[in-house]
């Protein structure tokens, strides 16, 4: 490891270690982003719902999992946006 390569522990000495809330926000922003670029129609490539089912799953155990940590604001914005994902996904599978 390079001397400019910080560890675990000085990262964690230094207190740059970041929560989990924004990391888990993160997790939930790309994994609904992912699900609707897979259901995406695209010229010659069809909907991959099993992709997105599987990217929807990710972001909703992720969201469960640290939501009562979030701002009031925080969650109603990431459960609206998973709300809507879902719903995108049920009109994709429908057709």
């Amino acid at each position: 490891m390079s001397a400019q390569t910080p560890t675990r522990q000085t990262i964690a000495e230094q207190g740059a270690v970041p929560t989990i809330e924004p990391l888990a926000s993160e997790v939930v922003a790309t994994m609904a982003l992912a699900a609707h670029a897979y259901l995406a129609d695209q010229e010659g490539r069809e909907p991959d719902l099993e992709a997105a089912a599987i990217a929807i799953d990710i972001a909703s155990a992720a969201f469960e999992r640290v939501k009562e940590r979030l701002r009031p604001d925080e969650r109603l914005a990431m459960a609206q946006m998973l709300t809507e994902t879902r719903m995108t996904f049920v009109r994709k599978r429908g057709t």
